[in-house]
């Protein structure tokens, strides 16, 4: 864990219940999210992570519980509301568009910013020209930040695994998010791709200040990069707190880690 210092609690989920039919996906789950802190749910699978992350981006609506964010309460939020409040998520599977380029996948996260008219747009014409010019100049910075210069024009589906996982980084800081959701951003990567997902996190929590909740599978990314824990197994919430309190917990052992740790 980093050096790094968090701030007031900005999310605070209260506990939550999430049913489908008769199936219990979340149950009674209380955590809250520390302005600037990277902050990791962890648990095996089906442990109901992604549940929580579509919780928070208001995909689903929790049956029970309060979601405050800001200071205000959230009883239901759509997901355009929730970027709009400047949450952004990137997703198990990728979700880009395989046939347009890095630069027009990129373009897209910037659509909560765009305040130009349809017609506007569609001749190309003052305040539309003049936010194109601004979104473009935002995108560039986003590109030069990940270091994704040389595959700018290239279609997203002829890239390796790994980069297209940086594009839909990209896409995301796009929005300028205050909390950036990511949801297993190392899955099928070599070591040194995740090495570099790494730091760029490390580099987005640092340097733009921005909060990150994070799902990861690889536990010494989650203990290398995470602020404070939190662990889910069938549901339920069985740990909380920083990854040394978390690594020593026998009930997270026992559910997650093995025995044998």
């Amino acid at each position: 864990m980093s050096g790094r210092t968090s701030g007031d609690v900005i999310l605070d989920l209260q506990n939550i219940s999430l049913r489908f039919g008769g199936v219990k996906a979340l149950t009674d789950i209380s955590f809250n999210v520390r302005e600037h802190e990277i902050r990791a749910i962890i648990g095996p699978n089906g442990a109901g992570k992604s549940s929580m992350l579509n919780v928070i981006n208001g995909v689903y609506h929790p049956q029970e519980g309060r979601i405050v964010f800001h200071g205000e309460e959230r009883r239901k939020m759509e997901p355009h509301k929730a970027a709009a409040q400047g949450i952004a998520r990137t997703f198990q599977n990728i979700a880009l568009f395989k046939g347009m380029s890095v630069l027009d996948n990129i373009m897209t996260g910037r659509i909560t910013k765009m305040h130009a008219s349809f017609l506007e747009q569609a001749i190309h014409f003052g305040r539309a020209r003049r936010e194109e010019l601004e979104h473009r100049q935002k995108v560039e910075e986003v590109i030069d930040f990940l270091e994704i210069q040389h595959i700018r024009k290239t279609p997203v589906g002829r890239l390796p695994y790994g980069l297209q996982k940086r594009v839909e980084l990209a896409r995301a800081l796009a929005a300028e998010p205050t909390m950036l959701l990511l949801d297993e951003p190392m899955a099928g990567m070599n070591v040194e791709e995740k090495q570099d997902m790494c730091r760029f996190i490390l580099d987005v929590n640092d340097q733009f200040g921005t909060t990150i909740v994070l799902i990861e599978h690889d536990m010494g990314v989650v203990m290398d990069i995470s602020d404070r824990v939190v662990v889910l197994d069938y549901g339920k919430k069985i740990g909380d707190g920083t990854p040394d309190e978390v690594r020593s917990n026998p009930e997270v052992i026992s559910a997650y880690l093995g025995v044998s740790h």
